[in-house]
């Protein structure tokens, strides 16, 4: 039985405003989004977001004096906030999540606030939304926070991706479809057919849902999107096609790519690896229909640039993979601890991991099940648990200290790849190198592997130096915690005085003892 072969349902007991991105965006604090309430003209609006820490709201946008927010997925903490929790406990969050029974429930189209206006015919017009420029030699205005929706019909699946649309016109758009991707594969199916492939594009959707859109899970991208938020998932059909799309989205794009295949040039355009991504030959969407809230609220994202950590594509994809390689983890190695995909790597490109390691080997073990579980994880950085994998500082000590490269670097050739990655010079396979900054097991116990740190003063108590010696073989800073000492000199004059009467020495850990 299909997941949604049920009746249409009313909407009692769902919030259809719940998990809109507008409510969202009104919930964040200042330090979260900044505010331009007066007129901005869409020629600005990348030059507010690049960088920016924050998102951005824009309460006039262009001439038509809409709004738009961008970079609403930006930091970590605004993707952690839409899950409820911190950012440390985000991982763990999602992790549970995926293991939530899903519900989706079809609503009527009167009910559905996706479905308040309906522009058809010469009203649906690409031109009049807020699209702006975002990189300076990109091809056009570029609607780049659209999730994808289409229907495999070989399992009546709904696949959910995130395409950007490059607008070639008032109802025509190209679309990315490049890089393997199911939506690739179900359009080339239905070209070779000489086949339209009906596709619904949402615009303005939770970060919930974007980070669905990202996941690559083999299931219906709806039952995933009704996990990942946790409740039932109201959806709504389109007008002009039978595809289901959340019923509480802001904007809804419906269409199809016709089956000429990759024929019109679409880009340049900045990649999210932080260079400009050539021209190419791509398919072309055809707009049938928009509908949107009364007060829909357009979205736009933040991609590539130097400021590659603060844009949605590398913390989007950062949680993605750091969620798909901790699945790979629990049955490659007994006892992943952490996983980080730098932002700053586009999300994928380099990995952090924290295992505690129990038998030799382990270390590589993880390593290779990363490069197994994405594709585009390239470089895998994997420490002990004592280093924390979101400081720099930390794991470039674990780098100078704990590597020694004829022994613990790993090179896989010949790997597939993604030719985005501008230095495969255009190759479709390449290297990855795994990184072992870990001890060997057991080593970490030896006095020469601990790290230094000030001293507690937290040692038994005893009546003299002398009655702690006898107890047996003492560090200085036990020494002083035995006699309740607050300075330690007076420790060293009676050590002295005991070397005088008896044969105190020290051993190779550095432990003073009374030899016998």
């Amino acid at each position: 039985m299909n997941i949604l072969d049920k009746p249409i349902a009313a909407t009692a007991g769902i919030d259809l405003n719940r998990f809109r991105l507008r409510r969202f965006i009104d919930e964040l604090p200042a330090d979260e989004l900044e505010v331009r309430a007066g007129p901005t003209d869409l020629a600005d609006v990348a030059q507010a977001l690049e960088g920016n820490p924050r998102a951005v709201l824009f309460a006039a946008a262009g001439p038509e004096q809409q709004q738009l927010v961008g970079s609403v997925t930006g930091t970590r903490s605004r993707i952690a906030r839409a899950f409820g929790v911190t950012p440390g406990k985000l991982l763990g969050e999602i992790q549970s999540r995926l293991r939530n029974k899903p519900e989706i429930v079809e609503i009527a189209r009167s009910e559905a606030p996706a479905q308040q206006i309906i522009l058809t015919g010469a009203a649906a017009d690409l031109t009049a939304l807020p699209v702006h420029l975002q990189h300076g030699a990109d091809g056009a205005p570029y609607i780049s926070s659209s999730t994808d929706f289409v229907v495999d019909p070989k399992t009546g699946w709904t696949n959910i991706g995130i395409r950007r649309l490059m607008l070639r016109g008032r109802t025509e758009a190209g679309v990315d479809l490049n890089s393997p991707s199911d939506l690739r594969a179900l359009y080339e199916a239905n070209a070779a057919a000489g086949q339209l492939t009906p596709v619904a594009f949402v615009v303005g959707s939770h970060p919930i849902d974007h980070l669905a859109a990202v996941m690559r899970l083999p299931s219906d991208d709806l039952a995933l999107m009704s996990s990942l938020r946790g409740t039932p998932l109201p959806v709504v059909k389109c007008i002009t096609n039978d595809i289901r799309v959340p019923a509480d989205a802001e904007w809804v794009l419906e269409g199809t790519i016709d089956p000429r295949g990759h024929i019109e040039p679409e880009g340049p355009y900045g990649e999210f690896l932080g260079y400009y991504g050539a021209v190419k030959r791509n398919p072309v969407f055809h707009l049938t229909a928009i509908t949107h809230r009364q007060d829909a609220l357009f979205q736009t994202s933040t991609i590539g640039g130097k400021s590659l950590s603060y844009t949605d594509t590398a913390q989007l994809n950062g949680v993605r993979t750091e969620a798909m390689v901790w699945r790979a983890l629990e049955t490659a190695v007994r006892e992943p601890v952490a996983v980080y995909a730098t932002t700053s790597s586009g999300g994928m490109y380099t990995l952090r991991v924290a295992i505690r390691q129990r038998v030799p080997g382990e270390a590589r073990n993880a390593i290779a099940a990363c490069f197994g579980a994405l594709t585009n994880v390239k470089h895998v950085f994997v420490v002990d648990p004592d280093i924390d994998i979101f400081s720099d500082a930390e794991m470039d000590w674990a780098f100078a200290t704990r590597f020694q490269a004829d022994r613990d670097l790993m090179v896989m050739t010949n790997m597939r790849a993604v030719p985005i990655d501008p230095s495969l010079m255009g190759s479709r396979t390449g290297a990855k190198a795994g990184f072992d900054l870990t001890w060997p097991p057991g080593v970490a116990n030896k006095l020469e592997f601990q790290v230094p740190a000030p001293p507690t003063y937290q040692g038994k108590r005893f009546d003299s130096i002398e009655a702690a010696l006898a107890d047996g073989p003492k560090f200085f800073e036990e020494l002083m915690s035995a006699v309740g000492s607050r300075d330690g000199r007076d420790v060293v004059r009676i050590l002295e005085d005991l070397k005088a009467q008896t044969a105190v020495e020290r051993d190779a850990e550095g432990r003073y003892f009374i030899k016998k």
